[in-house]
């Protein structure tokens, strides 16, 4: 009975397993008692140490070095929730160190991390193919830096917080160059700007533009300019800003000259001179600010060592023909002793027609207007043939009549006394416009200026006399 009775109810309970424990030394397989973690590798005292494979339950994974039980030493991290992958040293579960981090959405980083972040050296490329190698500090460009954009674009320099912001230099796909102050990602501050075009723009920037930057071209002198036929003027011109300030902080932009004459619709009896084209050289006329259209006229210069076009008028003798070679629309100058050079960087060689500016100044000298050339036909009525215009019938002296110039001997020379018309040497008197173009190429900061106009007058050889025009003034026909 007391052997019976010894047998009571709890010696019928089925013996039950210790809870598992994780392996004391060497290489074991342990699953967590929450079941999110698995560790399959080496241990020691208990604990993960050397060579493991850590798999978390959302698909994530560490395999590499452990010390201690803690992830530490090299080894490789896949994060599931992301997708990036991490190869290379670890601190206490976390990149530290030299390491590579590859982005699931593209891209790479290769460099320094700490705590899981890139901090100090790296290399950087994003999905784009754009890359970055300098300082990082909390994951973000900081420090100096350079870095290749998409566009082709290089930039070396300064950086806060993923931004350009300090000193740098920006080297463009298409040649041009800034170097000086940015902030928050834009030229700020003083800088220097060299244009793929050969314009300089050396001064201060706000959010991205120059501040002293040109915004129109302006030709000194005289509202009307007089010239004495046959004699050449000079032209000064200014960039200015908006405020009428000189641009002076612009170096190289290319300006180029060519002229024009006034376009008259004439009625059947006017006192002007003017010019009607043929058929194959007609071109459209072009708007000036004084009121009236004109039409392309050449400039002159010498080719063959012809005579200038006022020697031409001041010798004796039949009049030369003009060596220079002359074509409507074009603008060729001769200009005695300049150059073209800018000390700034503006190409060394101009057209013969282009000036670079140099401080936000420019300048055109020993400037001709040309003969007419083929194709402009001169249709005159000179002052001292007025009153044998005025004893005629109103209209019986029609603009298509051409009248002797003063280059004309007035009978003709031919011994049949048939009137000969020789090639003029000169422009004739009348009103003309001189323009000047921005043409630089590409335009500087994708920015042309407007044209600039002024108006021309020239006088004839000896008088003081202004063209008259009909409309104008107190002899206007009624």
């Amino acid at each position: 009975m007391a052997a019976a009775g010894g047998e009571g109810p709890s010696s019928s309970r089925p013996l039950q397993d210790p809870p598992r424990r994780p392996p004391r030394d060497g290489y074991g397989v342990y699953v967590y008692p929450n079941s999110f973690f698995r560790y399959e590798g080496e241990w020691k005292g208990g604990k993960k140490h050397g060579q493991g494979k850590l798999l978390f339950k959302d698909g994530s994974y560490y395999e590499g070095k452990f010390v201690d039980g803690e992830i530490t030493g090299e080894g490789c991290r896949l994060w599931a929730s992301s997708g990036n992958t991490y190869s290379g040293q670890f601190v206490l579960g976390e990149p530290q160190g030299h390491g590579v981090m590859k982005y699931k959405a593209g891209g790479h980083y290769e460099g320094e991390f700490s705590h899981g972040l890139r901090e100090g050296h790296g290399r950087l490329v994003d999905r784009d193919g754009q890359a970055y190698w300098g300082s990082f500090h909390e994951n973000k460009r900081h420090g100096r830096g350079h870095m290749v954009f998409r566009n082709g674009d290089k930039y070396e320099g300064d950086w806060v917080r993923d931004q350009r912001q300090g000193h740098g230099v920006l080297c463009r796909a298409d040649g041009s160059t800034y170097e000086g102050q940015w902030h928050s990602d834009v030229f700020s501050g003083l800088g220097n700007m060299t244009h793929c075009s050969g314009a300089i723009y050396h001064g201060m920037w706000i959010n991205g533009h120059p501040v002293a930057q040109a915004k129109r071209i302006v030709i000194l002198g005289p509202e009307v300019m007089d010239v004495a036929q046959g004699s050449s003027f000079t032209l000064n011109i200014q960039l200015q800003q908006d405020n009428g300030e000189v641009a002076r902080s612009e170096d190289g932009r290319v300006l180029k000259i060519s002229a024009g004459v006034r376009y008259v619709q004439l009625p059947a009896y006017s006192e002007v001179s003017f010019f009607q084209m043929d058929k194959d050289n007609q071109e459209p006329p072009i708007q000036t600010p004084f009121g009236f259209d004109c039409i392309a006229y050449p400039l002159w210069s010498p080719k063959s060592g012809g005579l200038e076009p006022r020697a031409a008028l001041e010798s004796a003798g039949d009049p030369p023909l003009l060596t220079g070679v002359l074509e409507p629309g074009l603008s060729v100058l001769h200009f005695s002793g300049e150059t073209s050079s800018s000390s700034r960087g503006c190409e060394p060689h101009c057209p013969e027609d282009c000036r670079c500016v140099e401080q936000g100044c420019a300048r055109f000298s020993d400037v001709r207007l040309g003969p007419p050339p083929p194709g402009y036909s001169p249709i005159l009525f000179l002052d001292g043939l007025r009153e044998e215009a005025g004893c005629r019938p109103r209209g019986s002296l029609g603009p298509r009549r051409t009248m002797p110039t003063v280059q004309d001997p007035p009978g003709g020379s031919r011994p049949d006394g048939a009137a000969t018309t020789e090639p003029a040497a000169a422009a004739f008197p009348g009103e003309y416009v001189i323009m000047i173009c921005d043409v630089t190429d590409p335009p500087f900061l994708g920015h042309t200026l407007p044209t600039a106009f002024k108006h021309l007058r020239v006088l004839g050889k000896g008088t003081d006399q202004q063209p008259h025009f009909p409309g104008e003034g107190p002899e206007s026909p009624s």
